[in-house]
Order: C-alpha cells, then structure tokens, then sequence
C-alpha cells in the first residue's frame, strides 16, 4: 500500500500544473501559481488550524492571519485577491462538514476584513472533509485537516 501511495504521489507532483485541479494545487496546497503567489508562500503563513467542532480563531491563528493582512495590504498587492477554502477532519457527514468549513473559511475572511482589507478581494469555498492534507484515522491527522488555507487566486481559479 505505501508503495502505491508513493507511486500516486509522484504521478501528481510530474504530472505539472495542469492537472493539479481547480484549487492551484493537490490538497489545498499551489504548485504551480503565478509570482504573486509564491511571493505571498515565501512571506506569509498561508494556513490556520482549528479545534474540534470549532470554527473559532486561536491566539495563534490571529498571529498567522496578521501574516496575510500585512501582505495583502502592501501597495503592490493591492489588486491581488485570494480564496479561503475550508477543511474538516473526517469525522461527521460530509453535510455537516462543509458547513463547518465555510464556517472557518469565513472565520477567516471576516478576520481578514476587520483588519483592513477589501472584502470584494476574498472569496471563500468549503471542501469539508474532502480533501484531507494527512491521511489517518487518529488525533495527529485530524488536527491537520482541520484547518482554513488562504491560497491567491489565479486567473483559472
């Protein structure tokens, strides 16, 4: 099974960026964005966790978001606009998990437009549990799905 699951991995990641889907990237991630992209990646923190069943903002994740006010609202990104896509882990029905994660999407987003920036420059999507960033039934995976991911929006998006 490992061996399959690597074999899949590489297929994706040599397969390029025209297969890597509507979101820019394979789980939430962008592999292969534009230079605004990258310049946001290399100097803001593009993700925020949350607790179980929670749609609430942590101290820490305040300090994540400030990362992204700080970039979105230098002049040179002032036409850049980005989609927050929200995840859940895989406990629940694939209803109540997309709620939950517009929840956290717009969580983020309303976090975003209090400090500042434009909210006509944020759109937000809910994938709920399916698209999970670490396979695992346990506690260690479930943490890492549960999460908001501001990712820039391309002109395909």
């Amino acid at each position: 099974m490992k061996k399959l699951l690597s074999l899949f991995c590489a297929m994706a990641f040599l397969a390029g960026c025209s297969s890597m889907g509507e979101n820019g990237g394979l789980f939430g991630g962008t592999d292969c964005e534009s230079r605004e992209a990258r310049d946001f990646m290399a100097n803001a923190e593009d993700r925020v966790f949350f607790a179980y069943d929670s749609s609430a903002l942590t101290d820490n994740a305040e300090e994540v978001l400030d990362t992204q006010v700080n970039w979105l609202n230098m002049r040179r990104h002032s036409n850049v606009n980005v989609v927050v896509q929200g995840y859940c882990d895989e406990r629940g029905t694939r209803e109540y998990n997309l709620a939950l994660g517009e929840r956290r999407a717009n969580a983020v987003k309303n976090y975003l437009v209090s400090q500042g920036v434009a909210a006509d420059r944020i759109s937000v999507i809910s994938y709920g549990k399916e698209r999970p960033a670490v396979l695992g039934n346990n506690e260690a995976a479930w943490a890492q799905n549960r999460r908001a991911v501001t990712v820039v929006k391309t002109s395909n998006m």
